[in-house]
């Protein structure tokens, strides 16, 4: 749905060594707008990310799916182009912009060449300020989405993840798919678009990482040339997402021989003091692949499914420990059981030391190579200002993750895995379950 450009400058970004060890700079725009940057000038490149704090969580249940559809129209058209003469542009500038909407931001990547920078950010100006959200834009870009809803009605999967959030929030923002419904999406008009548009586009949410050819100086001219015509403030963001799920299972039924589970429970926050012990724990239960409890007891013991994962979501509103898999309708009751009986036993006894040494081992070696180019320098910067971490996290994050003892993991594993709290939801015609268990 959000038509994205080829990516010409994806072999322009720069590897960064394997220590991660880059400087950032921080940046306040003469107009008052704050960034990261990472400035390197061995190549004429610089990659930008804008999050706007909101996305489609700020969307009015009467009209869920505006903001999504909203931001696949901003490469539809703007000022004075319509959507092909905006495309030609992007190509004859070499610049690429892509616009992404989750349901806590909004997000714009662009890259550019040096060359082209002012002439780049000017169209990428007239694109956030100046949309002209067509008529027939709309309909083409309605389609498409329409088209997006009805193919993940039919996801054994996507049902899973829709159903235990409908269930688990009910009706708060959180417990509604962002592209909204059919029947919602169907009669959407121009003015609920307008309306997405004004409500998540703001200078009070937005934050800014940059990583290339750039001098701060010229960076906070480059973030007003851009931002500086959006409106000032945003509207209010709804509360907290109260998780409203009970241990159990949920079973829709649905044609397929193989099952999709979607399971979890209540979380832990980025900033709650044992955030870094739930990480490593997350690490050895199942966030490490086949390192994974979860891996070796559901898949490789028993063989009850190709692959399962857990992860820590740290939406914004409701952290949450959540996780999934897939298994035959025959063996997907015996798969759920296995995972609470591990579940209850990390609770109980936690994990031992050659776990805790392997995924310490693990987390540190691999995280300096997430920064492998600027676009992804750029993307990491901004998402850690919307986590509101410090400039120095990055420089820091290991030792965090070093510093975590074995008694550390046993306690956060007592307090954070409730077996008796978790929730699956089962897509399929699982034997031995049935709706309503």
């Amino acid at each position: 749905m959000i038509a994205r450009i080829a990516a010409t400058l994806v072999a322009l970004a720069v590897p960064l060594p394997a220590t991660a060890d880059i400087d950032i700079q921080e940046v306040t725009s003469p107009g008052g707008i704050d960034a990261w940057l990472v400035e390197d000038d061995s190549i004429p490149f610089v990659a930008l990310e804008f999050w706007f704090i909101g996305g489609s969580g700020l969307d009015p249940a009467e009209a869920r799916g505006a903001t999504y559809l909203m931001t696949g129209l901003l490469e539809e058209g703007a000022a004075d182009m319509d959507a092909q003469a905006f495309a030609a542009a992007q190509e004859a500038l070499a610049t690429s912009f892509v616009v992404d909407s989750f349901r806590d931001a909004i997000v714009v990547s662009a890259q550019m060449l040096t060359q082209n920078r002012d002439a780049a950010a000017d169209l990428l100006r007239a694109a956030l300020v100046e949309p002209r959200f067509d008529a027939d834009a709309i309909e083409r870009t309605r389609g498409q989405v329409i088209s997006i809803i009805e193919s993940n009605e039919r996801d054994p999967s996507d049902i899973a993840t829709t159903t235990f959030n409908r269930l688990a929030y009910g009706d708060h923002p959180y417990g509604t798919t962002q592209e909204g419904t059919v029947e919602v999406v169907s009669r959407l008009t121009r003015e609920d678009i307008v309306a997405a548009y004004r409500a998540t586009l703001t200078r009070d949410r937005v934050v800014v990482g940059a990583a290339g050819d750039i001098t701060p100086e010229e960076l906070g001219l480059l973030i007003d040339r851009i931002l500086g015509d959006l409106p000032a403030e945003a509207p209010p963001r709804p509360g907290p997402a109260e998780f409203g799920l009970e241990g159990g299972v949920t079973v829709v039924d649905f044609p397929t021989p193989q099952a999709s589970v979607f399971f979890g429970h209540a979380g832990i926050a980025r900033d709650d003091p044992d955030f870094f012990a739930a990480f490593v724990l997350n690490q050895v239960l199942g966030g490490g692949g086949f390192r994974s409890r979860l891996m070796e007891q559901v898949r490789v013991e028993r063989g009850l499914t190709y692959g399962i994962g857990t992860f820590l979501s740290l939406a914004d509103l409701s952290p949450t420990l959540l996780g999934q898999f897939s298994s035959s309708n025959d063996l997907v009751a015996q798969a759920i059981e296995v995972v609470q009986a591990e579940w209850a036993d990390l609770a109980e006894n936690g994990i031992t030391q050659d776990e805790l040494d392997a995924a310490i081992r693990y987390m540190t070696g691999e995280y300096p190579l997430r920064f492998d180019g600027n676009a992804t320098i750029a993307g990491i910067l901004a998402a850690m200002q919307s986590d509101d971490m410090p400039v120095e996290y990055i420089e820091n994050r290991n030792a965090y993750v070093e510093a975590v003892t074995l008694e550390d993991v046993r306690r956060v594993a007592a307090r954070l895995l409730r077996p008796e709290d978790l929730h699956f939801v089962v897509v399929g015609r699982p034997e031995g379950l049935s709706p309503g268990n």
